[in-house]
């Protein structure tokens, strides 16, 4: 019956829908579109409503379609929309975290720590750091000198230190936070990664033989750790705990390094600084090993110098010497760089070190002076260039080097060593000059050219013997 359906007891306004068969059929279309888009868009409404139990069960199976189908699609467009976003990625990073520590079964205190970490990550993630990543190197490394270089300059273990060295540090900086109770270095362990405290607390724990924990120092902003296990190569020597939030700057061991392997004057500066540092003076051994590992950079920083003379790098022996290096100091076997440029033959090399000061008369353990090595060389334009700078060959034994040259036909060398200072008169262990042995081989051309040089035709050797 008419009257019984929901469109027969409509009334909307003075018209009624009691005789909806005689309706238009366009009107009567609109009219159950409009209680279907109603029906399916809310829960419960006034004027259009079931009348009969069998509309009742139509309208729940069709408003719980709607709820499911609704759902269904603002859920989609939730993930799609979320799809990517730090608030996902930190959600899948946790549930693998979990699914992790159930597999190996992990105790709930350490549990709870890395939990805690990855909650401080997701909370701290849009800090300075974070934004950096995205922003060119150039811009980058602006932005971290203003935030970073007066936490980095205030450091003791950088006091002394070149603008450029902390520059160099202040741009590889990475920034961290850490919760109360984190352990970040523990004693005896191999550390890689250099920190610097910007605010908060830690403490550094010794633990000793008996397993007695005690608290050796606190580390509080403009504090430095981890400096001495990768200045000296040793085990870390003391537990560094977090004792209340702070943040943190981290600087990778290899990037330290990479630094330090060009800014050496500053390295030499950092060994020193952390020789006179509260805990270095604590610790006899730690004064021994900086002590050690400053002459070992010493002694590097000498043969870079020398390998550069030596393969006539002179823009790298530049380099090195702006840099700090001392171009006086001798290698093992007391060579200095002039003597590898003369012995090689790189006349702009030998001409720059002059202009440094070097020594131009120093002999290595050899007895060897660089005019000497020029000369057995055979590089005559370096030789002149140091003979005329006042350069000696100061020969040991030149009477019997002389006498050797003669008595192998060398007279080449016998001629640059006369040119350059030589005397044609000295004698061997005999007395015998090298005319003597010019003399007895009738070495004719050779025997001329000593006695043009000044060689005493009336010499004898302790035999008495004539030429």
């Amino acid at each position: 019956m008419e009257g019984y359906t929901w469109i027969g007891s409509l009334k909307l306004g003075d018209y009624s829908y009691a005789n909806f068969r005689e309706i238009d059929l366009a009107k009567r279309y609109i009219t159950s579109l409009y209680f279907a888009i109603v029906t399916m868009s809310t829960v419960g409404y006034g004027d259009i409503h079931a009348i009969n139990i069998r509309e009742m069960i139509f309208v729940m199976i069709y408003v719980s379609f709607d709820m499911i189908l609704g759902a269904y699609l603002i859920g989609n467009m939730t993930a799609l929309i979320v799809k990517g976003s730090r608030t996902e990625r930190f959600r899948d990073k946790m549930k693998e975290v979990i699914r992790y520590m159930n597999r190996n079964k992990l105790g709930k205190e350490i549990r709870e720590q890395i939990k805690g970490h990855l909650r401080l990550q997701y909370e701290s993630s849009y800090t300075e750091a974070s934004v950096l990543q995205d922003i060119p190197i150039s811009i980058r490394a602006k932005i971290s000198q203003t935030l970073y270089k007066p936490y980095v300059e205030s450091v003791p273990l950088f006091k002394g230190c070149s603008a450029e060295f902390i520059q160099q540090i202040v741009i590889r900086l990475q920034e961290e936070f850490f919760l109360p109770g984190e352990v970040i270095l523990e004693q005896g362990s191999a550390v890689d990664q250099l920190y610097f405290v910007c605010y908060g607390a830690l403490e550094g724990v010794g633990i000793g033989e008996d397993g007695q924990e005690e608290t050796l120092l606190m580390l509080e902003p403009e504090s430095s750790f981890g400096e001495i296990s990768i200045l000296c190569n040793i085990p870390q020597p003391y537990t560094v705990r977090v004792c209340e939030l702070c943040q943190l700057l981290r600087l990778d061991k290899q990037s330290f390094t990479n630094i330090l392997e060009i800014y050496f004057v500053d390295g030499r500066r950092i060994l020193s600084n952390l020789s006179e540092s509260e805990y270095g003076g604590r610790i006899k051994q730690l004064e021994s090993d900086i002590t050690f590992h400053i002459g070992k950079q010493e002694a590097e920083l000498i043969l870079r110098v020398n390998s550069a003379a030596f393969y006539g790098d002179l823009h790298q022996l530049k380099s090195l010497i702006r840099a700090g290096a001392d171009p006086k100091n001798t290698d093992y076997d007391g060579r200095t760089p002039l003597h590898l440029a003369a012995s090689r033959g790189y006349e702009d090399v030998v001409q720059f070190l002059l202009g440094e000061g070097v020594d131009i008369n120093l002999t290595d353990q050899f007895g060897n002076t660089p005019l000497l090595e020029a000369v057995k060389q055979g590089h005559e334009r370096v030789a002149a260039l140091l003979f005329a700078k006042g350069a000696k060959l100061s020969l040991k034994n030149a009477g019997s080097h002389l006498c050797t040259a003669v008595a192998k036909g060398d007279s080449d060398f016998i001629r640059r060593a006369l040119a350059f200072g030589a005397d044609p008169n000295c004698g061997d262990y005999d007395h015998r000059t090298p005319l003597h042995i010019a003399a007895a081989e009738g070495l004719y051309l050779i025997a001329q050219m000593l006695v043009e040089a000044g060689a005493s035709v009336f010499a004898t050797d302790r035999y008495a013997s004539k030429l």
